[in-house]
């Protein structure tokens, strides 16, 4: 008997005989044909399911592999569409799912800014990607989304950025928008007023408050100022005169925002000194002078304090003038100043966050960074200084500018910042209401602990809507 044919008997497994499958109860004719049939409807079945199974894989794959198409809306405020197209092109040609659709706002013209962006972002119609002043983060942390960490490591925001960027975008460990560039008051010399007088480029302010303020400035027979030394001591003639004044409190060690606090009489010493320069007969300030910037263009002014972007202003109103740019004097050898720039960010309503936080990281690539430096230069001086300590030796050949970036690892934002136009309802427009009210006492002898005090209580008031 053939071995390998099936037997009819009962199989028997640990003693037991098993039952006898009666689909297979006959071997001489190869099993029931009733089976053979079922087994073929299952094979059948079975192979129905894996080609449907297989196409609807298939289609998966395929539309998985294939980016939604989306657009961006991009809401800028300086660049004009013609600047930052030939970067969005860039973009685009390397993500063809994605549009981006860029808006310049009028931020000067129509003004309240911070309240047209949250109200668009609260109805729906806002931007995905916002421009914002670096000094509204308080104001506007609940409209923004916090970066993800994976964004965060691939720009490098944690360890290229200057630290100023990390006090004023980071908020309870996380980030809330990403610059393209960075600027810081700095100080702007005539040179020839200095030469006339044998004087160097002073670094300090003990020598300018004792010999260069009284040495500088020209009075008539009458003692009415002709040619101020340096542009201090006033509030409304005075250019960026509210961060004028919060780099004194920096440098004295102030707290900002508690004035009246710990540390309120560092407050009142900055607030004493800074009003001093328009202060009685030793004046070399006063309100009926020209603006500060106007003053030192017209090059009636020796010492004037400003950012990069009034070296466009100097220059269309007097091209042939001679002066320096360097950084701000010390005090007690503290070098603080404070910045002043502008931020992306995504909107909190953003529909795109994944693509919106694709374009940031696209925009902050130092190739594209220098990209916009040179488009932006076409048009103008120079563009937009680097926000990146490894790309600050680009500009290390431009005595202009170069200044304004070696002391940025020395500047913070504050509050205090002049010319954001964040409107009359918004934060900084609100705390420079109250910081001019308070220099405009002082000026009016009104005491400086009183001043100060009354400023303190309305800086507090403020803050307490953030």
């Amino acid at each position: 008997m053939d071995p390998n044919l099936p037997t009819s008997k009962p199989a028997v497994q640990n003693g037991v005989p098993q039952p006898v499958d009666p689909y297979y109860g006959n071997t001489k004719t190869g099993g029931s044909p009733f089976k053979k049939i079922l087994l073929l409807i299952i094979g059948l079945i079975v192979l129905i399911s894996l080609v449907a199974g297989g196409i609807f894989l298939v289609g998966r794959l395929k539309s998985s592999g294939e980016p939604k198409e989306v657009t961006l809306k991009y809401w800028g405020i300086w660049d004009d569409n013609t600047i930052m197209q030939p970067i969005i092109a860039d973009f685009e040609r390397g993500h063809p799912n994605i549009k981006i659709q860029y808006e310049k706002q009028d931020i000067k013209g129509l003004g309240q800014y911070v309240e047209r962006l949250t109200t668009r972002i609260n109805n729906g119609t806002g931007p995905d990607i916002v421009r914002f002043h670096s000094s509204w983060v308080p104001q506007l942390k609940n409209y923004l989304l916090p970066f993800p960490q994976s964004v965060v490591e691939s720009t490098k925001l944690d360890t290229d950025y200057y630290k100023t960027v990390e006090r004023d975008m980071k908020v309870d460990g996380a980030y809330y928008g990403i610059p393209l560039g960075i600027d810081t008051l700095a100080m702007y010399v005539n040179t020839q007023l200095l030469a006339d007088k044998g004087l160097p480029i002073p670094t300090d302010w003990n020598d300018i408050y004792i010999k260069y303020a009284s040495e500088l400035v020209v009075k008539d027979q009458s003692g009415k100022i002709v040619t101020p030394s340096i542009g201090l001591g006033t509030f409304d003639n005075i250019s960026h005169a509210s961060d004028i004044i919060a780099f004194l409190l920096l440098q004295n060690k102030a707290n900002i925002k508690d004035l009246s606090g710990d540390s309120k009489d560092s407050a009142y010493d900055a607030f004493s000194f800074y009003t001093s320069f328009a202060d009685g007969d030793k004046a070399v300030w006063d309100q009926t002078l020209d603006n500060s910037t106007l003053a030192f263009a017209k090059g009636n002014l020796a010492l004037y304090f400003g950012y990069s972007w009034d070296i466009f202003t100097i220059k269309s109103l007097n091209p042939n003038l001679n002066f320096q740019v360097v950084k701000v004097p010390a005090l007690a050898g503290r070098k603080n100043t404070v910045a002043s720039y502008w931020s992306e960010g995504v909107s909190s309503k953003t529909k795109n966050s994944e693509e919106a936080f694709e374009f940031l990281t696209f925009l902050s690539k130092p190739e594209t960074l220098q990209k916009l430096y040179q488009t932006q230069s076409k048009v103008r001086l120079f563009g937009t200084l680097y926000p990146r300590r490894s790309m600050s030796p680009l500009l290390s050949s431009n005595n202009l500018v170069y200044p304004f970036v070696s002391q940025a690892d020395d500047a913070q934002s504050t509050f205090f910042s002049s010319d954001t136009y964040d409107g009359e309802s918004g934060m900084v427009s609100q705390m420079n209401i109250y910081l001019g009210n308070a220099i405009r006492s002082i000026n009016n002898n009104t005491s400086v602990q009183t001043a100060v005090d009354t400023l303190s209580q309305g800086v507090a008031q403020v803050l307490s809507r953030y």
